[in-house]
């Protein structure tokens, strides 16, 4: 069970198209409706699961991978997996007391 571990963590894969911060402030990002508002909704949940499960001890966080050659984009993604999995990795092996709630990429916190 997941509340059973003393450090569960749970990390979600969002994406920069998920944060409305960056599509209000940036004219140059894709209009990708679909896929840039189902990680917007995971932003959302991510947030929800880190106030219901902080009282556990659960950390929950959300990663931006940045643009990641895979099959969804015909490996036109400009960074590995391996790239992309540092940040995933970090936040699913935080040491107690780290941070829930957050949004992060590679290079630290990013606004929601």
């Amino acid at each position: 069970m997941l509340l059973t571990p003393p450090a569960a963590r749970i990390v979600m894969v969002s994406s920069y198209l998920g944060s409305l911060a960056r599509a209000a402030g940036n004219s140059q990002s894709p209009n990708v409706m679909g896929y840039g508002s189902s990680k917007t909704a995971l932003n959302a949940i991510t947030l929800a699961f880190a106030r219901e499960l902080a009282p556990h001890g659960v950390m929950v966080n959300a990663a931006a991978p940045g643009y990641t050659a895979t099959d969804l984009n015909a490996h036109r993604g400009g960074r590995t997996v391996q790239q992309a999995a540092e940040v995933i990795v970090r936040l699913a092996t935080l040491e107690p007391g780290g941070p829930t709630g957050g949004y992060f990429d590679e290079n630290g916190q990013l606004p929601w």
